[in-house]
């Protein structure tokens, strides 16, 4: 079921480190090129490292929960068991949706 505000979704990716967690050049560049991909597609919203704590959060736009579920599985991080992942659903409130339609106009 749609809501008026499903423009107003986005998916954010958490990214935690693993246990088979190292730093390895060729994965980050594959990231990278992962985030740059999703970026030309117009899917990428912000992404990058914790200032201070481990891992990092990639937040994107997608049609559905399940597609955002793809770009989270196909990430190299992940692909590789580096970074485990968490996929959380995220409604945006801001002035152009009334924050949700609650805001008076």
């Amino acid at each position: 079921m749609s809501t008026a505000f499903e423009e107003d979704i986005c998916y954010v990716i958490l990214l935690s480190p693993t246990e088979h967690d190292r730093r390895d050049m060729d994965i980050i560049r594959a990231h990278v090129a992962h985030l740059q991909e999703l970026e030309r597609s117009g899917q990428l919203v912000l992404c990058g490292p914790f200032a201070d704590a481990p891992g990092g959060m990639v937040i994107v736009r997608a049609e559905s929960r399940a597609e955002a579920e793809e770009i989270a599985r196909r990430d190299p991080y992940v692909v590789t068991g580096i970074r485990s992942y968490e996929l959380r659903t995220w409604g945006l409130s801001h002035a152009g949706n009334r924050h949700m339609g609650i805001a008076a106009e």
